[in-house]
């Protein structure tokens, strides 16, 4: 069982009889309930939806997603005057205060603060969060990710993780716990995703996840994260759906590789490795049960409560959730969740809740009134300073930059987007961001054709748009330019295992058949690992968002306006010599 009077909780005398007196006040459903964290994605809610939603799962925690700030507000403050316990609500804030409504403040990705000198932008970060998160009524958060970028290839975390070299992430992951802190001392933060993303290039969304460190590689990396995290007193721990094998066959000797599972199914990973050797006594969370690395290895009727019977003490989201809490109750009615195992895990959320004060009505439920500080001006800056900081010139091998709009006036603008995954396609905003701030810097600007853009123009045929991205003149392409400029804005998300570069059609003229031809410089508002797909470009910068600030940042240091101050590292080489010619 929990010591709540240990790290992390340190609860007094009256705590722990709030937690006793809680629990002994719930029915078994009730106790079940606690251990979900549940989501509400629909804009569309009542009093009646949300009351419902408490009386049928007696939910312990909650997430909000597609909310903008009134009615997220509403949703969670509503959800916290109808539960009989007080809700853990959580944000999910990478970058910022974006994670909790569209207006939120993006301040800079991990990949970002990690390019510059110090830990000042993560702990901004953090700090914006909280700050905008705790307005709508968050009182945890989802962050930080601490995963050491090891691979190139993998997407997942390229641009969530502070670094390849675990020392770094675990002093900007500090600096960010300090922002988070400072901002509200009553929030709890979570370190993800144990055991350890970023060795491998696959998603869990799609595919179980292997991290095949050594025992004692993966010590020198993520355990080293986590141990000193854990002495920190980090509350919560978010648990991937990745199986360490090594470590598994070191703790079960003799055990087949099909019975090695993902994290948050391994007894031995959990319990053994994490609880007992590591020592962490606070609150452990499964990644969502809706991904494949999950519920794509086991029966979801089994996966649920075998997640907690292994060391899980909540589930991230539900499927059906009455037919998911019934998983759970039949495990413990068949005696396969014992009473002892349910109880740990409902004291661990319950103390949580006691620490963290939610039992107090004003820090339960914040006043309307701080909603202004979400997007605010003074965030903003923070933004700016990041964006001033840590975006980075990666190569210049031919010195093309700084740039001179008087002298080198017309622009090639080649704009790369994610392929379109729905009809209802009607462009992407980004692109007239970047032609608006290059004529602002004094720029006349060419855009390339790009196919899925003509898809959507009136009286285009597709014989018309084969002939509209077909190349032209080399002499003529040379007279009207003078130099071009490749902006790469592709992301991913659950579709694919790795996200690289896809031109919208076939030997378009957006392929940099140009480069020889004028200065060619590329520029990625997302992904830092490009290279890969375009190593013959010999100017790359790497600017980290498509918001407005970083690009007309990254415009400035492109004409000489302020210098580029990023540092970038080794991975975005992709491991190739060319990349750096």
């Amino acid at each position: 069982m929990v010591d709540l009077t240990k790290k992390p909780f340190y609860l007094n005398d009256e705590q722990i009889k709030w937690v006793n007196d809680n629990y002994n006040n719930l029915s078994l459903d009730e106790k079940i309930g606690q251990l979900f964290v549940l989501l509400k994605a629909t804009p569309h809610f009542d009093d009646n939806i949300l009351n419902d939603l408490i009386n049928n799962s007696h939910l312990g925690g909650f997430r909000w997603q597609n909310q903008d700030m009134n009615g997220a507000y509403l949703q969670n403050t509503t959800l916290q005057k109808f539960s009989k316990i007080p809700l853990l609500i959580a944000a999910n804030c990478d970058e910022g205060g974006n994670g909790v409504a569209p207006n939120g403040t993006f301040v800079a990705t991990a990949v970002e603060c990690g390019a510059g000198s110090d830990t000042q932008n993560a702990y901004n970060v953090g700090y914006v969060a909280a700050k905008e998160a705790s307005a709508l009524g968050a009182n945890w958060m989802f962050n930080p990710v601490v995963d050491v970028y090891k691979n190139w290839r993998n997407t997942i975390v390229n641009t969530r993780a502070f670094s390849d070299d675990p020392k770094k992430v675990l002093e900007y992951a500090r600096a960010y716990i300090k922002g988070i802190k400072a901002a509200n001392p009553n929030m709890a933060c979570t370190a993800k995703h144990f055991p350890g993303d970023g060795v491998e290039e696959l998603d869990q969304h799609l595919v179980m996840g292997v991290n095949n460190l050594s025992v004692d590689e993966w010590e020198k990396n993520f355990g080293y994260v986590y141990r000193n995290l854990i002495n920190d007193g980090l509350e919560t721990i978010m648990v991937g759906h990745i199986a360490l094998p090594n470590m598994s066959r070191k703790l079960v000797l003799g055990i087949k590789n099909e019975e090695i599972k993902p994290a948050t199914l391994s007894k031995e990973i959990l319990t053994d490795l994490l609880r007992k050797d590591m020592g962490f006594n606070g609150l452990i969370i499964t990644d969502a049960t809706h991904m494949l690395g999950f519920s794509g290895v086991e029966k979801r009727c089994n996966a649920l409560p075998d997640a907690i019977i292994a060391g899980c003490d909540m589930l991230l989201f539900a499927n059906d959730v009455k037919e998911d809490m019934e998983s759970v109750k039949n495990a413990y009615l068949d005696k396969r969740l014992t009473e002892e195992r349910l109880k740990d895990a409902c004291f661990r959320i319950l103390g949580l809740k006691a620490k963290l004060h939610l039992n107090d009505e004003k820090i339960k439920i914040p006043s309307k009134e701080n909603l202004n500080i979400i997007g605010c001006e003074e965030h903003k800056k923070y933004t700016k300073k990041a964006a001033e900081e840590c975006i980075t010139l990666v190569k210049d091998t031919r010195k093309y930059l700084p740039l001179n709009p008087e002298k080198q006036k017309r622009c090639y603008l080649v704009y790369v987007n994610s392929t379109p995954t729905s009809k209802g396609y009607k462009g992407d905003k980004t692109k007239q961001i970047l032609i608006d701030e290059l004529k602002n810097a004094g720029f006349e600007v060419d855009v390339c054709p790009n196919f899925h853009d003509l898809e959507n123009e009136k009286g285009v045929n597709f014989m018309n748009m084969v002939e509209m991205m077909s190349m032209t003149s080399r002499k003529e392409f040379i007279m009207n330019h003078d130099f071009a400029l490749v902006v790469i804005n592709v992301k991913g998300y659950a579709q694919e295992n790795n996200v690289r570069i896809r031109w919208s059609c076939n030997h378009s003229k957006e392929m940099p058949w140009y480069n020889e031809e004028i200065p060619t410089i590329a520029m990625s508002l997302n992904y830092t690992n490009h290279l890969i797909d375009i190593p013959q470009i010999h100017t790359y910068i790497n600017a980290y968002s498509d918001n407005v600030i970083n690009i007309k940042t990254a415009i400035e240091k492109i004409v000489g306006k302020s210098e580029f101050k990023g540092k970038a590292e080794e991975n975005v080489f992709c491991d190739r010599w060319e990349t750096r010619l």
